[in-house]
């Protein structure tokens, strides 16, 4: 248990997860390397419909993708995705995988 502001809550606290880095990679990947330091490719093509990535189909604006405190973003800020999407759903892999 650990208490916030007064409040309990059970089990242990978890750290905020944050992007240390990331890349684009082919077919509308990213490789992500997270504050756990732990490795993962996330597919980005099922969320290329969804209104607010549409101008991610330009494979262009895509491979703009960098690190703003912490999360991935495109467009000076205008497009972002939670780390935790970007963990959650992504595929762990060893770096040496897709040297």
């Amino acid at each position: 248990m650990y208490i916030i502001n007064d409040i309990a809550y059970a089990g242990e606290p978890t750290p905020m997860l944050k992007i240390k880095s990331v890349r684009p990679l082919g077919d509308y990947r990213l490789w992500v390397r997270f504050s756990t330091d732990e490795t993962k490719i996330f597919d980005f093509k099922p969320l290329l419909d969804d209104p607010v990535f549409i101008p991610l189909k330009d494979k262009a604006v895509f491979e703009q993708v960098y690190v703003d405190y912490s999360v991935a973003v495109w467009n000076d800020g205008d497009i972002d995705i939670a780390p935790e999407k970007l963990y959650a759903d992504g595929i762990a892999v060893n770096d040496a995988e897709i040297a």
